[in-house]
């Protein structure tokens, strides 16, 4: 092993301590991660600059290594690690949600708690005495919070921070007290007085943010100049956001044609029956997600190992039920649980179940190709032999990889027996060609939160409550939203490449196992790295230097 590679491993394992124990929660499944022991949410001042400090060594570091003389594997794990920092730059400094955003306070104050709930009983000691720290924690962090926020929140942020507070207290209690018969040593150990003071400080900080309001700024885009440096340096992303734009607007109009054809096809469809209950609805999705494993084989899509973790629905717990507003009810384990399966926490099968869930509630292999891809693509990375390449950098590559297999399974025959279905994940494809345009608007500033809350219920359509989530988690983190379209076309690009170049050699699921083993590594350097090809990279490289970028005309985002 050479001194530029020995170095860049040594710096990459002490960033990534660093990073599992600073990087923020959200609302998000695939970017989440287990904390040590522990480790209490801090974004107090004192914090922050410690943050900053610590990435200035890191990036200082970084920039000192001598990898140019390295194989391409080497050279492309360092870019991937500049990636990496170059997400804390834009955390911290430009999209500055810490500072921006209450809403990121109810994630880091309420987050780590909800992860908790997430893992499958059994419920150690150890895990009830944490949940109990978290919930004594909670007003320190909503301390933080005011101080953080005073003078530099973001109004719109704020409205929708007070949405989900109107029942946040009610809604804790209620999780608590379901939660407490699991927890039997809790009680003495303060759980009652934790909970009421997590309460009260959710009350206080909903106070605040109304006695607040009128003072707070009305933007919440972060602006065309932070945007593209999160496109180009942490996303490592090819295109304009004029590009993007385009591709957005010419894969609605291919999936809006496409779905009004199936509808004109199946148009005297009857409505499809759901589950009867939830114990049908996951004893039927446990044989699916072995169906759809079969089927990958079959087909030579994929072979997944028949070791590799499952995918599960399982009932909705009512200790979890009232909390899932704070995010995705998705169990997906991490590095050190990647033996877990992953569970999907469903509610009972109904008619007004918002979009995603229920169409689950008929087809769970819906919910297989995605969420599913996600538990084995996570699965097989944590696997990777480099350790380096087992971390969550951009959500590009892993919704893209997700969005191309729904594509892929529905052209290989999947749902042809379940046109319902097949309509579905069209309609689906349709939602993430639209939230390119969306995503943009927002960061850009050519979108208000109800505005593009009211595009995603009329175009889609979607049900409001999951056209608002969508908006305000689009307009707090810029660029998940277009994540799976990109995403899913540059895989397509590189797929037909390796093709092209391979020949008669080419095997896709050979193809596929390797994208998904690198599924955390951005596809320009998957790219570099599989074909010796870095013209996706200096394509990055070049928008992410011109300062003109930002001169696009962005008026016409707002005219969709």
């Amino acid at each position: 092993m050479s001194g530029g590679s020995t170095e860049l491993r040594r710096l990459a394992e002490e960033f990534w301590q660093w990073r599992t124990a600073t990087q923020p929660d959200s609302y998000d499944d695939v970017t989440r991660v287990e904390r040590p022991a522990g480790l209490l949410p801090d974004w107090s001042p004192d914090a922050i600059a410690a943050r900053r400090r610590a990435l200035a060594g890191f990036t200082q570091r970084h920039g000192d290594l001598k990898v140019a003389a390295e194989p391409v594997a080497t050279r492309v794990d360092a870019a991937l690690l500049g990636s990496a920092l170059a997400r804390v730059h834009w955390e911290l400094d430009l999209l500055r949600g810490w500072r921006r955003n209450p809403c990121f306070y109810l994630d880091q104050a309420l987050v780590p708690l909800y992860n908790l709930l997430l893992q499958p009983p059994p419920w150690p000691g150890t895990r009830g005495r944490e949940i109990v720290t978290l919930l004594g924690h909670v007003p320190d962090v909503l301390e933080q919070a005011r101080r953080n926020l005073t003078r530099h929140a973001a109004g719109p942020f704020a409205q929708y921070a007070l949405r989900l507070l109107d029942t946040a207290d009610e809604a804790l209690g209620t999780a608590m007290t379901a939660l407490d018969p699991f927890l039997p040593t809790a009680r003495t150990e303060g759980f009652a007085s934790a909970t009421s003071a997590a309460q009260r400080a959710l009350v206080g900080f909903r106070d605040w943010l109304r006695e607040h309001l009128p003072t707070f700024k009305a933007t919440i885009s972060v602006g065309p100049e932070a945007f593209r440096y999160f496109l180009h340096h942490v996303a490592l992303l090819p295109y304009s956001m004029r590009q993007l734009l385009d591709m957005g607007r010419q894969e609605y109009t291919r999936t809006a044609a496409a779905e009004l054809v199936l509808r004109r096809r199946h148009r005297d469809l009857p409505e499809p029956p759901l589950f009867a209950d939830t114990a049908r609805q996951v004893e039927r999705q446990r044989t699916d997600e072995q169906d759809v494993r079969a089927f990958l084989r079959r087909e030579g899509i994929i072979d997944l190992p028949d070791d590799l973790r499952h995918y599960r629905n399982t009932p909705m717990p009512a200790y979890l039920e009232p909390l899932t507003w704070l995010g995705v009810p998705h169990y997906i384990a991490s590095a050190r649980r990647r033996g877990d399966d992953a569970l999907r926490y469903v509610r009972p099968p109904r008619a007004d179940l918002p979009y995603f869930h229920r169409i689950e509630a008929y087809d769970p292999r819906v919910g297989v190709v995605h969420e599913g891809v996600h538990a084995w693509q996570s699965a097989l990375s944590w696997h990777h032999p480099e350790p380096l390449r087992r971390h969550y950098y951009d959500s590009v590559a892993n919704e893209g990889i997700a969005f191309h297999a729904e594509e892929l399974v529905l052209q290989a025959g999947l749902f042809d027996g379940t046109p319902t279905s097949a309509l579905f994940v069209v309609n689906a494809m349709r939602l993430r060609a639209l939230r390119v345009g969306v995503d943009i608007a927002l960061a850009v500033g050519e979108l208000t939160l109800e505005q593009a809350a009211a595009r995603l219920a009329e175009q889609v359509p979607l049900d409001p409550g999951t056209a608002w989530e969508e908006a305000a988690f689009f307009a707090g983190h810029p660029g998940q939203g277009l994540s799976y379209l990109i995403g899913k076309i540059q895989i397509h690009g590189l797929l037909a490449d390796t093709a092209q170049l391979q020949g008669e050699a080419f095997k896709l699921d050979s193809f596929m196992g390797r994208l998904w083993r690198e599924g955390n590594v951005p596809i320009a350097l998957q790219r570099w790295e599989l074909l010796d090809d870095r013209s996706n990279l200096n394509a990055a490289e070049r928008w992410g230097g011109n300062d003109g970028a930002s001169a696009i005309g962005l008026a016409e985002v707002a005219a969709g």
